[in-house]
């Protein structure tokens, strides 16, 4: 069969992947990895901005909890971008993984606006606001993530 587009042709060169026994699902562990690396710092440093842990200094947490995020959020990049490329067609089609990859951009937005206003260095209602929203972006991330096997 004669791939038809280049994201057939990417899916057909990395079908290996999908029919090894341990490829995708090592690439499903290392993506839950890196979720897990992510959210649990976020949530840390959001919990930081919302008055708990008042003795630890926002800049030091702030430098540890971003760094170790940005590190799982590589993680689930990466692996999210391997598995994406073994079935791309498909997960386009797929109304679970377009919400997912929304909610991702809104995500981003989210984190650029905070980190733009400086809110670590205010703490304020605008920047508690924004934790919030960034949780629960994050956990809706996750669950269409997860609805993308049976929608």
């Amino acid at each position: 069969m004669n791939p038809t587009t280049p994201l057939d042709a990417l899916s057909t060169a990395l079908g290996p992947l999908r029919t090894h026994p341990f490829a995708y699902p090592t690439l499903e562990v290392i993506h839950i990895i890196g979720i897990a690396l992510l959210l649990g710092n976020l949530v840390l440093l959001e919990l930081r901005v919302w008055g708990f842990g008042k003795t630890l200094p926002v800049k030091d947490l702030s430098r540890l909890a971003l760094l170790l995020a940005i590190s799982g959020f590589s993680l689930a990049a990466f692996s999210g971008l391997i598995m994406f490329a073994t079935q791309a067609g498909e997960l386009l089609a797929n109304r679970a993984f377009v919400i997912k990859m929304g909610l991702l951009m809104l995500a981003a937005c989210n984190a650029a606006w905070f980190h733009g206003r400086d809110s670590l260095t205010k703490l304020d209602g605008l920047a508690r606001l924004q934790t919030f929203a960034s949780t629960l972006i994050w956990i809706a991330a996750i669950f269409c993530g997860r609805w993308i096997a049976y929608i």
